[in-house]
């Protein structure tokens, strides 16, 4: 694809005889298994490269440690470090490419009445040969471009209104256009949005019985985006390639019907947007704030795992 494509609004999505009313199945052609990560384009990625100023590096990375204990049911990483007089190796076991900073691929989380993106059948997601879907469709691909930081935490409390951590606080389209405007920041077609609420920075101020009880699913509350058609709306009007923040979830958990449902099924399963969850912004935000500059280079190398449903994002924001 080419920085010429034009994009459709969300009120003119066209209706394909085979895909969902609304979505933007088959855009990239029917055998798409990449999504809005086309829109990373050599042309858009060489003027993103431009972005880098100062040559400072941000890795994104949370420690893979972290959450602990792990949130939705998923696994602790147990590491084992071996070896002779003069060498190391180790192994890791039960590890969760998703319980801690992660990429959400497009196999996911389909929609609940469609599917999976571009009509991706579950049967086709094994991470044997053939898998669909999978992280392996971006690592081989490679991840870079613009990347944009909505700094909402640092916006919301410098009003007077702190998020609540413990809460499930939605942060509604108005707050983000605002956020937007008042740092004086712009999207282009195929950036990548960075959401920075300040989560990780007050998780790693809990003590261990804090930890364990924010585990606790049954009971388990965290801010973020709302969910329903208004959002779904505003990010896809945007025209991102991917969200990815500081949060568990993106959207505010846990998902409700009465607030619109799971954002998920719309970015994931309608749209072919890219979803990042527990990256570590802290350092980047308080250097965007530091020198005004909100927009950066990104890039991303997630792992090769054939048909793997997620994974560590490994990534570094450059300025």
């Amino acid at each position: 694809m080419t920085d010429e494509v034009t994009l459709p609004r969300f009120d003119q999505l066209p209706t394909v005889e085979g895909a969902p009313p609304g979505s933007a199945w088959w855009l990239f052609g029917k055998d798409d298994q990449v999504g809005m990560l086309n829109l990373q384009t050599p042309e858009r990625i060489v003027r993103a490269s431009r972005l880098v100023q100062r040559g400072v590096m941000f890795p994104l990375n949370w420690n893979l440690e972290l959450p602990d204990p792990p949130l939705f049911n998923r696994g602790a990483l147990r590491q084992t470090i071996f070896g002779g007089p003069i060498h190391h190796d180790d192994v890791l076991d039960n590890f969760y490419p998703q319980a801690s900073s992660q990429w959400d691929t497009l196999v996911h989380v389909g929609n609940s009445r469609f599917g999976f993106y571009n009509g991706i059948r579950k049967e086709e997601v094994t991470g044997k040969p053939g898998s669909r879907g999978g992280i392996d469709q971006w690592a081989r691909r490679g991840i870079a471009g613009r990347a944009v930081l909505l700094d909402i935490g640092r916006f919301l409390a410098e009003r007077g209104e702190p998020i609540d951590f413990a809460s499930d606080r939605r942060v509604s389209v108005a707050e983000l256009e605002e956020c937007a405007a008042a740092q004086g920041v712009g999207f282009e077609v195929g950036d990548v949005l960075l959401l920075r609420t300040g989560w990780t920075e007050w998780y790693e101020g809990l003590d261990e019985r804090a930890r364990v009880a924010l585990a606790n699913m049954a009971t388990f509350r965290a801010p973020g985006i709302a969910a329903g058609e208004a959002m779904a709306e505003y990010l896809w009007n945007l025209h991102i390639c991917a969200i990815a923040s500081d949060l568990p979830s993106v959207e505010a958990w846990p998902p409700r019907r009465e607030h619109g449902g799971f954002l998920h099924e719309w970015l994931l399963g309608m749209f072919g947007i890219a979803i990042g969850e527990l990256w570590d912004l802290s350092r980047l935000a308080a250097d965007c704030a530091d020198d005004g500059r909100y927009e950066v280079f990104l890039v991303s190398a997630p792992l090769n795992k054939l048909g793997g449903i997620g994974s560590p994002p490994n990534a570094i924001a450059f300025k």
